[in-house]
């Protein structure tokens, strides 16, 4: 998620206006919308006002702070830093569980504590925090679900309700520099774990298992198709830009839980098939870039190349597939499944990084049944990053039980989350008073009461955003003030 190159090092300083197209597509969300069409902001839930010291919401919302980094939360946990993705779960009296990636580099001065069975590389600090709340969003448990992994960025849910989480690396064991920091992993990095919820017991001697047969990559999120098994996963990277997977079990497969970690605790590399997209117009003419689409409701059918080493041995598997093989994209992101698909950003894109148009934020839907993808969203570039309501960098996703999308900004300037109408209209939903640090995480609990999201800055906090939620409104704003 977080980019160690700046982004407006990418930018080069300039200044513009927002440009935000949202039209037609073949996703539910957006199938009211015209095509073609260059949106207007929408009132979503209204204007933003101050809520408290931290952020500015919509009248009548309000949010609580559930942990801080640094701080001691529950049960004496110390709370670890760098609070990305999250996944809730619901639970029996009302209250929700939620597991929280934690993106902690190997030259991190703290991270997620280690804890006996738990902990795949003693050499590494990132992991998974999982939170229990109350259906009041009290604190109630706080405590380590996996540890011992670099970077945990995103993930995704899976239907037999667990959290998949992934490392956004692919560094190998070894000593390591990093802005003159050395530190040394004892394992290989680059992988996907699987973190059981109902409790910290259940995931001593299994959290800990990589699922290496989902390859060792720079792995941003993962999608499961509840009728199928297969999963899907993004690839933030560059030089060359990152690649959309999909991993198809083997025969006689049946989803549900330990099934993974059956398939991973032999260390197996070769189970299943892992394929990279490839994406063509309706001429035929392959897609070598998905930043190529400029207009919503753009449709690309989609077949899939299968990648020689998932495990990576000699080179990155972004490398190993050459352009003729396959469709990339710039910070490929966020991944969730809902409307019979799934939904997957690509954050922004510049020539000068392998992008044929440049944009500030893209939203795709990949249809299984059809194999199609199509751009429901697309952010123009956004050069004016430090006034009103625009937008730069989505990242994360969610899909809102109330209608359309959530996505967490990860850009420069003023950070939002923001929300995208059924209609296709975009809308501000929360504002990060103290600093430009990203929003990530963002997931509803399953009554659609309470959105919890995290901001990663220092402290980084962890959220739950509360208020009269309803659908939010595709009226034109009345007044777009700034908090």
């Amino acid at each position: 998620m977080s980019t160690h190159v700046r982004r407006r090092t990418l930018l080069g300083g300039t200044t513009a206006a927002l440009g935000l197209v949202v039209a037609g597509s073949s996703a539910p969300f957006a199938a009211r919308a015209t095509a073609a069409q260059t949106t207007r902001m929408a009132a979503g839930y209204g204007r933003l006002r101050r809520a408290g010291a931290l952020l500015a919401l919509p009248e009548g919302f309000s949010y609580t702070v559930l942990a801080e980094s640094g701080s001691t939360s529950a049960g004496g946990y110390r709370v670890a830093g760098d609070q990305d993705a999250m996944g809730c779960f619901a639970r029996p009296d009302g209250g929700s569980t939620i597991v929280c990636n934690h993106e902690v580099g190997g030259d991190a001065a703290e991270g997620v504590p280690h804890v006996d069975g738990l902990v795949y590389d003693r050499g590494a600090k990132g992991g998974t925090s999982t939170l229990v709340v109350t259906a009041a969003n009290e604190v109630v448990e706080h405590y380590t679900s996996v540890a011992g992994t670099v970077d945990n960025c995103a993930g995704g849910i899976t239907p037999w309700g667990t959290w998949l989480t992934c490392e956004e690396t692919d560094e190998k064991a070894g000593t390591h520099e990093d802005d003159g920091v050395t530190y040394t992993f004892e394992k290989d990095h680059g992988y996907v774990f699987e973190v059981d919820p109902t409790s910290q017991a259940a995931n001593v001697g299994r959290a800990n298992i990589p699922l290496k047969f989902l390859g060792r990559f720079e792995h941003e999120a993962a999608a499961v198709d509840p009728s199928t098994g297969e999963i899907y996963l993004t690839e933030d990277a560059d030089e060359p830009n990152g690649l959309f997977y999909r991993w198809t079990p083997p025969t006689g497969y049946t989803q549900g839980t330990g099934r993974l970690h059956a398939l991973a605790a032999d260390g197996a590399v070769e189970v299943g098939v892992l394929e990279a997209l490839v994406a063509f117009e309706r001429n035929g003419r392959q897609v070598t870039d998905l930043s190529l689409a400029t207009r919503t409701n753009t449709t690309y059918a989609v077949e899939w190349t299968r990648v020689p080493d998932r495990d990576a041995r000699e080179k990155p598997i972004r490398e190993q597939l050459g352009d003729g093989l396959v469709s990339r994209a710039r910070k490929l992101e966020g991944l969730w499944w809902g409307d019979g698909g799934t939904y997957l950003v690509c954050s922004y894109g510049r020539t000068d990084d392998g992008s044929i148009h440049e944009h500030d934020g893209q939203v795709w839907f990949f249809d299984p049944t059809k194999q199609t993808i199509t751009l429901t969203t697309i952010f123009g570039v956004n050069r004016d990053t430090e006034k009103g309501d625009g937008v730069d960098g989505p990242d994360n996703i969610t899909v809102s039980p109330h209608g359309g999308l959530i996505l967490a900004e990860d850009g420069d300037g003023k950070s939002h989350l923001m929300g995208v109408t059924d209609q296709g209209k975009s809308y501000p939903l929360a504002l990060n008073l103290v600093d430009d640090s990203e929003w990530a995480g963002p997931c509803f609990s399953a009554d659609g009461s309470t959105l919890f999201a995290n901001i990663q800055g220092d402290p980084g906090r962890t959220f739950a955003i509360t208020g009269p939620w309803g659908r939010p409104s595709n009226a034109a704003p009345r007044a777009r003030g700034r908090a």
